[in-house]
């Protein structure tokens, strides 16, 4: 198994109430799986990923991941973890915009101490397969939309993480790109590479292999 939660909540307190943006949820992921979570606008599907991903933390509840307590982790080594091992794909892309493509895309590799040749390479890898070679000395703000989100794709998959999460990964770009974003997602998930979606499309939530649905902050079965 990947990862565990249980009986996760995360609330915030408005008014002296207080408002569940999660509500006991409880589910594993095993490796190789490919997941959509499903559920409409304010259903708590980012806070969610941004959980699992550890970038937000949750009031109360466990979660495990690659058998360590991840509610239990002291902050370096919970962000040491992620680093190594979670590819994130937002909506809003995360580009660092003083950074070039090229730059944006080294990043991640150099969390995982890489050499200088090898980041190279990779890089040049990463540019070849989303075709963006010809833009790997612009700025995100020299982008459009499309290419901002190939980008931001190819950056989560550089350093080869074993889990991926994607939140609306296919939102910006048009039918064509979102398929082959789709496509590169169902080769990944072929070679081991366990992957969690957040998506409003009926279309990519098929090409998952189990969907959780939230509403109000909890799974509903059925």
């Amino acid at each position: 198994m990947l990862l565990k939660l249980n009986n996760l909540s995360k609330w915030v307190q408005s008014g002296g109430q207080k408002i569940h943006l999660l509500k006991d949820v409880s589910f594993w992921v095993n490796e190789g799986d490919f997941i959509s979570v499903m559920g409409p606008s304010g259903s708590g599907k980012s806070t969610l990923l941004n959980i699992i991903g550890m970038l937000d933390d949750f009031n109360e509840g466990e979660y495990t991941f690659m058998d360590e307590a991840v509610h239990n982790l002291k902050e370096k080594h919970r962000s040491n973890l992620y680093k190594q091992y979670i590819g994130f794909v937002f909506q809003s892309y995360h580009l660092i915009d003083e950074l070039t493509v090229k730059e944006n895309l080294e990043m991640p590799l150099l969390y995982k101490k890489h050499g200088g040749a090898e980041r190279k390479a990779l890089v040049a890898d990463m540019l070849d397969r989303f075709n963006i070679v010809g833009k790997k000395d612009l700025f995100p703000a020299q982008l459009s939309g499309g290419q901002q989100q190939l980008v931001g794709i190819a950056r989560a998959l550089i350093a080869n993480p074993k889990l991926i999460l994607a939140d609306e990964p296919t939102g910006n770009l048009n039918s064509k790109q979102g398929e082959e974003i789709m496509d590169i997602f169902t080769q990944l998930n072929k070679e081991g590479v366990t992957i969690i979606q957040v998506t409003h499309s009926e279309k990519n939530m098929k090409y998952g292999s189990r969907v959780i649905n939230l509403l109000d902050g909890s799974i509903v079965t059925g």
